[in-house]
């Protein structure tokens, strides 16, 4: 799977561009800092995904002055080539088609384009609290088989429709609240264990792939392991039991999918705590990689690799071999400073003031 062709309309600081990356191996977007390298790979996320890898709200992704932009790229998977494109209003509904057909489901989008994205902010997978780290392992599994993201959705109303009625419900536990409650943890206990299995699962898959990928970026010997554990032992459907008067009292859900973590733990003691910088930043960017590679083994061709700013925070060494493990497929990869030695690119787009011109790859 690749881009051919990516065309920006007043998407960011792009009045009009379009860049030709290379198909089969890696693009290496040059410039410095606020040129639009990183709005380049958001353009190309906002296609696979339909959402900013930087968590940036639609209405910003429009180049101030212009009312919509518009996204559009030619991919080739196989023999089959592809249109995607999508219309970014600064008020109202997006849309996006694939081959001038509406998307729907997210399983039209993943036919047409699939990314894998690692950026700056992956740092917080490792720093920051478990709520990353369970939306990682979520878009992980959406993107595995459509049925997860119902189940996702499927467990998100139900937490909301029984914090609710913990609202509502004001410490008071009568008869009316009971069955309400049984209603709500009955469903919650059926897709919280679901997805908590499914969740764990992932992590068994991937903890190997993850300490790989550690052990080659970092040069380090030190084990990685992965570890799901839950808010709750023994049966959810007894755990909200066990704890609906203290619910009542918190008016919050204390056990279930959305309290669980995932543990990274890097040699002796957790990646969060016991890593340093540049030890977490190989962490978060092994589990970029793994996921990389889950994806390439459950599909027919890789998806395609965006790598933002990666250099920024490695070391020379950790730089080389990172580039010695870059998977097979198309790379698009950003940097605002000079790439390593052992960096041969295919293409080199330089990113100046919201312009893209392509030069020819270094060997």
């Amino acid at each position: 799977m690749a881009i051919t062709t990516l065309w920006l309309t007043d998407f960011r600081c792009f009045t009009e561009a379009s860049i030709e990356p290379d198909p089969h191996g890696l693009t290496v977007l040059r410039g410095p800092n606020g040129a639009g390298k990183t709005s380049v790979l958001e353009a190309v996320s906002w296609l696979a995904t339909q959402r900013s890898l930087r968590g940036a709200p639609r209405d910003v992704l429009v180049r101030a002055g212009a009312t919509r932009a518009i996204l559009r790229a030619e991919t080739v998977t196989g023999e089959r080539r592809v249109l995607v494109e999508a219309e970014l209003p600064v008020t109202g509904s997006a849309r996006t088609q694939v081959n001038r057909q509406p998307v729907r489901r997210r399983a039209d989008l993943a036919e047409a384009v699939r990314v894998t994205v690692f950026s700056p902010e992956d740092l917080d997978l490792v720093q920051e609290g478990p709520a990353g780290r369970r939306e990682y392992l979520d878009e992980v599994l959406m993107d595995q088989h459509p049925r997860f993201e119902v189940l996702t959705t499927e467990v998100d109303r139900v937490l909301r429709q029984r914090a609710s009625v913990l609202r509502q419900a004001g410490n008071r536990l009568d008869a009316d609240i009971v069955a309400t409650l049984d209603v709500w943890d009955d469903r919650l206990a059926t897709a919280g264990s679901e997805l908590a299995d499914a969740r764990q699962a992932l992590v068994v898959e991937l903890a190997p792939l993850v300490s790989e990928a550690y052990g080659q970026l970092a040069g380090s010997s030190e084990p990685v392991t992965l570890a799901y554990r839950r808010s709750w032992e023994g049966e959810l459907s007894d755990a909200l039991t066990s704890r609906r008067a203290e619910d009542l009292r918190r008016q919050v859900t204390s056990v279930g999918p959305h309290r669980d973590e995932l543990d990274i733990v890097v040699g002796p003691g957790p990646a969060r705590t016991h890593a340093s910088q540049g030890e977490q930043r190989c962490v978060a960017l092994a589990l970029r990689l793994a996921t990389h590679e889950l994806r390439r083994r459950s599909a027919d061709e890789p998806p395609i690799l965006l790598l933002d700013d990666v250099f920024s925070e490695l070391d020379a060494r950790r730089s080389a071999c990172l580039v010695e493990q870059l998977p097979a497929g198309q790379v698009l990869l950003t940097t605002a400073v000079d790439p390593p030695p052992a960096v041969t690119a295919d293409r080199v787009v330089h990113v100046e003031a919201g312009t893209l011109s392509s030069g020819a790859g270094r060997s």
